[in-house]
């Protein structure tokens, strides 16, 4: 499934102030701040009640300095906090960030309208106590609102905002007459109601700063979102952070702690007008509703546009010149109404804090690994964030998921967890690229850096094997080979020479590459296809042992898989010196039949013919180990078979062979032989073994034809892995 980064041109209309400024300082100066900011200050105390402001906005802040690093990093489209995550971690996270932050704004609409309805039953008892009925016809004029139009919505906030100043400054003067050291000193210090703590006070509060993605949300209708989003939010932070702290030294000072955490009204009668604290709480409850509802289908849409979830192809549309979701604002609204009717303030604040502070956590480790990535892509024009201010984000939101409520926040992360596997099953495909692999390339860079400056020891040998002759389809079985000789945690190279002049083979080189790449993927072999162009093979082979791999990580053995081509038995002997002439390793695999399945082996042991522990002898072994460390080989049994002329010295090489399993600790059967017939040896004791271990002369040291004797003495058998060894590791490491 394919995303593509399609998206409707929409007319830009708004600026730093009306598309950023306001519908953050709006959504953040919201139900809480009236309903709600009271009961924080009785139960934490005047000076935990700023140290929650201070740690809350401190949280927000170092996330809106991550989104502004990111958004002026790239051209920030619609979807809000989505885009700008599915754009750097990549459409996995992005797509589990983005959902779970699609349903956390519609829900919050819900929190945001029940706070309306709890102050408007409070000042018209006429209207009976159905706080749920009146959420519903809040929650209606809400969505009318926004499917209008952004633009109409944006303007309407204007004059929400002018209500809620007046609110603030009628609180504030009133709350200045009743002021009194006295009670700030009793209310200093926190005094909590049964089942309340510092956390729970928190958790209450923290939903309260969420509006810091107002502006974001808004991205696609913004004039100059990369200007906009980073002073438009910081800005909104700052002035918003000054009324909170400005609020709680008012409140502790100028009401009692009982009435504190009784009252939910209590900011209205400190008010010099009442009645205007009644229109800022509705201006802040509605205002703070519109804006999650107007961010809400936003980022379902760009979800829908980018195809991260079939299901959700419907709301891709738009309505109208400026692609208005009216779609996706229908499905939030329902999804809204359904937290309206399960909910009330208290039980939905915690709710909404945990997936909040997933999301912000999110941006900031998307931000910390752009960071750390090295990327030159990575060119934000914000410059006041750094590596280290996006990790503490991240921790920060992290811990404080687990301070509030570990089982919450278990929760939260088990649902993203789930969100993320859905999606990277489905295995999407972008136009987009990811941090992840910038960051993945930078940490490889690093290591192999160090690698290259540390000293070698024979210790962290591991195999890094050249399979040549093994990415044709008919012969996969010998990639196969190499993969389980690589072990685990070896290097696996699928070379091919093609033989002609480069420019002759230009495309066929990338067919070749992409063929390779195909065989891999579909085979489970985990390996790098490289393919060079040569004037011969022998060139060829030369230039793929020396110049495959990088730094350290380069082939130390090479495994041939065995030529009958009578015609080619010289070339392929040079072929052989010439990688022992280069210091590798070298394997070459003779199969009677090669077995349908590349992954099937004949039942039987493994057994490694023992000429000593000089010369093969260690590489050998330690193959005949890793082979039977893959899964399906782990019921095999590794055999050293050695061949004595005599009966003397037969028990003491027994011992011996004993020992050596025990030494290099890889637990093997020894078998000793006896007589002078090595073929008619080979072929009674191993003739039903999975695999068989010889050693190898230096092909260096042999005449011409030096195969052919090997030919006749493994004839008929059914695998035979013929070694030999350029040193450099050892059993005892």
């Amino acid at each position: 499934m394919a995303q593509q980064e399609t998206e409707k041109s929409t007319p830009v209309k708004f600026g730093t102030f009306g598309g950023v400024f306001t519908p953050c300082t709006l959504t953040i100066l919201g139900v809480i701040m009236f309903l709600r900011f009271g009961e924080v200050v009785g139960n934490a105390g005047v000076l935990r009640a700023m140290l929650i402001v201070l740690a809350a906005k401190a949280i927000t802040t170092l996330t809106a300095l991550s989104l502004s690093a990111i958004a002026t990093n790239t051209r920030v489209k619609g979807g809000g906090a989505y885009y700008v995550i599915s754009r750097s971690l990549g459409v996995e996270f992005g797509g589990a960030i983005g959902v779970v932050f699609f349903l956390s704004q519609a829900v919050a609409v819900a929190l945001y309208v029940l706070g309306f309805s709890e102050a408007l039953l409070a000042v018209v008892p006429v209207l009976g106590n159905a706080p749920h009925l009146t959420a519903t016809v809040v929650n209606l004029v809400v969505f009318i609102c926004v499917y209008i139009g952004a633009g109409w919505t944006i303007k309407v906030q204007y004059v929400i905002l002018g209500a809620l100043l007046l609110a603030i400054a009628s609180f504030v003067a009133g709350a200045l007459k009743l002021w009194d050291p006295a009670t700030l000193a009793v209310n200093w210090e926190p005094d909590y109601a049964a089942g309340q703590n510092y956390w729970t006070a928190f958790a209450l509060f923290f939903p309260a700063v969420t509006g810091i993605m107002a502006g974001a949300n808004m991205s696609g209708d913004l004039k100059h979102p990369g200007k906009a989003i980073p002073h438009g939010t910081l800005l909104a932070i700052l002035f918003t952070g000054g009324v909170y702290l400005l609020f709680a030294v008012l409140l502790g000072g100028a009401v009692p702690r009982q009435a504190l955490l009784s009252d939910s009204m209590i900011v209205s009668k400190c008010a010099v007008i009442p009645w205007f604290i009644l229109v800022g709480v509705f201006a802040a409850t509605l205002s703070s509703a519109l804006g999650s509802l107007m961010g809400a289908p936003r980022i379902l849409q760009a979800l829908a546009r980018d195809d991260v979830l079939p299901f959700l192809k419907p709301f891709a549309k738009g309505s109208g010149r400026a692609g208005e979701p009216r779609r996706a604002i229908v499905a939030s609204a329902i999804i809204a109404q359904g937290g309206v009717m399960l909910g009330d303030l208290n039980a939905i604040a915690p709710v909404i804090t945990m997936f909040f502070m997933i999301t912000y956590g999110a941006i900031n480790l998307a931000t910390f690994f752009e960071s750390l990535s090295g990327n030159p892509s990575y060119r934000p024009t914000f410059r006041w964030c750094h590596w280290s201010l996006s990790l503490a984000g991240a921790l920060f939101c992290g811990g404080v998921m687990f301070l509030i409520s570990p089982v919450w926040a278990a929760a939260a992360c088990a649902i993203m967890a789930g969100i993320f596997v859905m999606l990277r099953r489905q295995e999407l495909t972008t136009t987009w690229g990811d941090v992840v692999s910038g960051t993945i390339l930078e940490r490889i860079r690093q290591n192999l850096m160090m690698l290259e400056e540390e000293a070698y020891h024979p210790k962290n040998w591991r195999p890094a094997v050249l399979v040549l002759g093994g990415g044709s389809k008919d012969r996969l079985y010998i990639a196969a080979m190499g993969r389980r000789l690589a072990g685990k945690h070896g290097l696996l190279m699928l070379g091919n020479v093609l033989v002609g002049a480069p420019g002759d083979l230009l495309d066929r080189h990338a067919n070749v590459q992409r063929t390779l790449r195909k065989l891999v993927s579909d085979n489970g072999l985990d390996a790098f296809p490289v393919v060079t162009i040569a004037p011969e093979v022998t060139q060829g082979i030369s230039s793929l042992v020396q110049c495959s791999g990088v730094g350290a990580l380069c082939p130390n053995m090479v495994l041939f898989g065995w030529s009958n081509d009578a015609e080619r038995a010289a070339h392929f002997e040079e072929d052989m010196r010439t990688v022992v002439r280069l210091g590798r390793s070298m394997a070459i695999l003779r199969c009677s039949e090669a077995p349908e399945d590349i992954w099937d082996v004949r039942p039987g042991p493994i057994d490694v013919w023992w000429q000593g522990k000089g010369g093969n002898g260690h590489l050998m072994l330690l193959l005949a180990y890793l082979f039977r460390s893959d899964p399906d080989m782990r019921d095999r049994q590794i055999r050293i078979v050695r061949m004595l002329p005599s009966e003397a010295g037969r028990e003491e090489t027994l011992a011996h062979l004993h020992e050596l399993s025990h030494e290099v600790r890889i637990p093997c059967d020894p078998v000793v032989l006896v007589g002078t017939d090595f073929s008619g040896m080979l072929h009674r004791e191993s003739a039903n073994a999975a695999l068989i271990i010889l050693g190898l002369a230096d092909p260096r040291e042999q005449d011409p034809g030096f195969m052919a004797p090997l030919a006749q003495q493994t004839e008929g058998l059914t695998s035979v892995l013929f070694v030999f060894s350029a040193g450099g590791m050892s059993l005892h490491a």
